[in-house]
C-alpha cells in the first residue's frame, strides 16, 4: 500500500490537506471553550498521556448544543484515531494530519517528549494527567444552566425539570471522575481495554442525562425552544448547511487505510509464524467488520435540536464500543500468540515511523 493510498482510506481523509496545512495541530489540543475563545473551532482530542479522550464531557455536551462551533471531520477524527489509538501509539504512520499517540511526554525516542505531562515512574500516570482527569467532569456540571434559565425564563414547573437535569448531570461527573485511569495502557490488549472503559463511561453518562434533558426540552413551547437552541459561542453559527455537507462525508467510503495498514505494520514488524498468520487473518477480519460497525453508527446529517444531537452521539458511542468488543477476542488472541521479542516490537509499532510519511 502506497502513502497516498494509506492517507486516503481513512474516515477523515478528505480533511487531510487542510490539517496538514494549518497550524490547527496546537489549537486542537485545547479544550472547547478555550479554542472558541481564541477564535479556532473546537477538534477532537484523543489522548494527553493514560487518559483517552481527555476533554469527552466538554465535547458531548458542549457538542450537544453547540455543534457547528467544532471544527470540521470531528468525529471522523474521531473514528480515525479510535484505530489508531490501539495499533500505533506514537501516533499512525502516513496520517500526518493525526494527533499524537498516548504516549507523546511519557516516552522517550526520535520526538521530543513533553516534559510537562511526563511520568517519573514508567507506566505511572502523571500528576498533570490526574489532575485532568480527575476534572474532566467539569465539562457536565459547567452546563450553562443560568445562560438556559435566563433564555428560555422556564414555569415553575421547567424550573423543577432543570433541577433534574443538574442533579443528573452532577451525578454523571462524579461516576465518570471515577472511570480515570491509574495506568498508562503499555500493549495494544490494554489500550483497547482503557479505551473501551473510557467509551463505556461517557455513554453511561448520556444515557443518564438524556432522560431529564428530553423530558425538560418536551415542556418547552416554540419560541423557548428556539431561545434554548441559540445559547452558544458565536464562532460557528452561520456554518449549519456546511455542518450537514460534512456529516455526510464522515460515513462510508474506502477505509483500506484503516483496514491494511495495522495488518502490514503488525506483519513487517513481528513477522509471524503460520499459526499466527492465521490468527492475524482472524484479527484482519474483525478490523473490516469494526470499521463497518462505525459507519453504520454515523449519522449522515447533524440534528436541529440538542435532543436529537445526544441521541446521535449515544449511537456513535454505542457503535464505537461494538467495535471494541469485536476486536478485543482476536486481539488478545493474536498478542497472546507472540513470543516476548514479538509482543515488545508490537508494543512499539509505528515508533519510528509515526508521521515520517514514510
Amino acid at each position: 500500500m502506497t502513502a497516498q493510498q494509506a492517507r486516503q482510506g481513512r474516515f477523515a481523509a478528505r480533511w487531510h490537506d487542510r490539517r496538514a496545512n494549518r497550524g490547527a495541530r496546537r489549537a486542537a489540543r485545547l479544550a472547547a471553550r478555550i479554542a472558541w475563545r481564541r477564535g479556532f473551532y473546537a477538534g477532537y482530542v484523543p489522548w494527553y498521556g493514560a487518559v483517552y479522550w481527555p476533554y469527552a464531557y466538554n465535547d458531548l455536551f458542549f457538542y450537544t448544543f453547540w455543534p457547528y462551533a467544532y471544527e470540521d471531520g470531528f468525529w471522523a477524527y474521531a473514528y480515525d484515531d479510535f484505530f489508531d489509538g490501539i495499533f500505533f501509539p506514537y501516533g499512525s504512520p502516513y496520517s500526518s494530519y493525526t494527533y499524537v499517540g498516548p504516549y507523546d511526554g511519557v516516552t522517550t525516542g526520535r520526538r521530543t517528549s513533553r516534559t510537562s505531562a511526563r511520568a517519573s515512574v514508567p507506566g505511572q500516570v502523571s500528576q498533570k494527567m490526574q489532575q485532568l482527569c480527575s476534572q474532566a467532569g467539569s465539562g457536565v456540571t459547567a452546563w450553562p444552566f443560568d445562560r438556559i434559565e435566563k433564555s428560555v425564563d422556564p414555569t415553575s414547573e421547567q424550573r423543577e425539570l432543570l433541577e433534574d437535569l443538574r442533579r443528573a448531570a452532577a451525578e454523571a461527573a462524579d461516576r465518570f471522575k471515577a472511570a480515570c485511569p491509574e495506568h498508562i495502557p503499555l500493549t495494544p490488549t490494554g489500550r483497547l481495554q482503557a479505551m473501551t472503559e473510557r467509551l463505556q463511561a461517557t455513554l453511561d453518562a448520556v444515557k443518564l442525562v438524556r432522560p431529564p434533558l428530553e423530558k425538560f426540552y418536551q415542556t418547552l413551547s416554540d419560541e423557548q425552544q428556539a431561545r434554548f437552541n441559540a445559547i452558544g459561542p458565536t464562532i460557528g453559527k452561520n456554518r449549519r448547511q456546511a455542518a450537514q455537507d460534512d456529516a455526510k462525508a464522515d460515513c462510508g467510503g474506502d477505509k483500506t487505510g484503516l483496514t491494511a495498514v495495522p495488518i502490514e505494520r503488525i506483519e513487517d514488524a513481528i513477522n509471524p509464524t503460520g499459526e499466527q498468520t492465521a490468527r492475524l487473518e482472524k484479527l484482519s477480519a474483525a478490523i473490516e467488520t469494526s470499521v463497518l460497525i462505525l459507519e453504520k453508527a454515523c449519522p449522515d446529517y447533524v440534528p436541529q435540536t440538542p435532543v436529537g444531537r445526544l441521541e446521535a452521539m449515544q449511537q456513535r458511542l454505542e457503535g464505537m464500543i461494538e467495535a471494541a468488543n469485536t476486536l478485543r477476542p482476536p486481539l488478545k488472541d493474536f498478542y497472546a500468540s507472540l513470543n516476548s521479542e514479538q509482543k515488545a516490537r508490537f508494543n512499539q509499532l509505528g515508533r519510528e515511523t509515526a508521521r515520517s510519511g514514510d
